[in-house]
């Protein structure tokens, strides 16, 4: 399977945010509404919308449609990719590979 060309600076840019950074780390391995994570964090609804739309944009999170529900996960290998992506930009005389804990 091909994978999809990252931009790497509006990758950058979606993971540069504190914010973010947050909303990622609470939706790695589960789907949460808009709600959930406004209530987890602790921050408006219009924010945590704002802040989805970016990473969206930037294809680090899945959406699903549940009724009028939309839930968001991360998506890890869009993750991956564009962490690789970066590396083989700035460090191409350096072997990019994923190293799983032991």
């Amino acid at each position: 399977m091909k994978r999809k060309t990252i931009d790497t600076v509006e990758f950058a840019k979606a993971l540069a945010d504190e914010t973010r950074q947050k909303i990622m780390a609470i939706c790695c391995c589960r789907e949460l509404s808009v709600n959930e994570i406004v209530e987890a964090l602790d921050v408006t609804q219009p924010t945590v919308s704002h802040h989805l739309a970016i990473l969206k944009r930037a294809g680090l999170v899945h959406t699903e449609r549940r009724g009028k529900q939309v839930l968001y996960t991360l998506n890890q290998e869009s993750l991956v990719d564009g962490c690789c992506q970066v590396a083989v930009v700035f460090a191409p005389e350096v072997e990019v590979g994923i190293r799983l804990k032991e």
